[in-house]
């Protein structure tokens, strides 16, 4: 294991190394690469490394940083930073594709796909409750409590199903 962590190590240096170094050479090439790529390859690493170790744990602070550095790009891209006034809800999102992810890793299928996927639709719900009251300028923001009932219905099944397999 301790091989493979350093393997993974060099690759990864040697790999940011010649990146980097291109950007010096070339920026022309690197444009579009602005501060919050680094937050966005931190991220990236760590869910690179939960695959290769085949620790799922990993993957939550790799969806986390890597989200917040795609929120980051998007916010210095447009200038818009009044935008943090909703855009903040999607953080729960980032964690239910944490849980997907390392669920899919461990092997621990059944309860992770449920559980991100609750936290993925309560993120979508909050981002479009807030966003609809802060300013965000999409035609579907009126739509959030669809999500809402999406929620409610899932909640239902659940029940339903749940206490009918513990009760035969």
């Amino acid at each position: 294991m301790k091989q493979k962590r350093r393997i993974f190590g060099g690759v990864l240096l040697v790999l940011l190394g010649i990146l980097l170094l291109i950007r010096e050479l070339k920026p022309a090439y690197f444009a579009f690469w602005d501060w919050p790529f680094f937050i966005i390859g931190l991220g990236v690493v760590f869910l690179l490394w939960a695959i290769i170790s085949s620790k799922g744990g990993l993957a939550f602070p790799g969806t986390i940083l890597a989200g917040i550095g795609g929120i980051l790009y998007y916010q210095n891209l447009t200038n818009n930073w009044d935008s943090w006034s909703y855009i903040w809800a999607l953080i729960p999102g980032f964690v239910g594709l944490g849980v997907i992810i390392s669920g899919i890793i461990d092997r621990k299928y059944k309860d992770a796909i449920t559980g991100g996927l609750t936290l993925l639709l309560i993120s979508a719900v909050l981002f479009l409750v807030f966003g609809d009251v802060f300013g965000l300028q999409v035609e579907i923001a009126q739509y959030w409590p669809v999500l809402l009932i999406l929620l409610g219905v899932i909640a239902l099944v659940r029940a339903l199903f749940s206490g009918k397999s513990k009760g035969a």
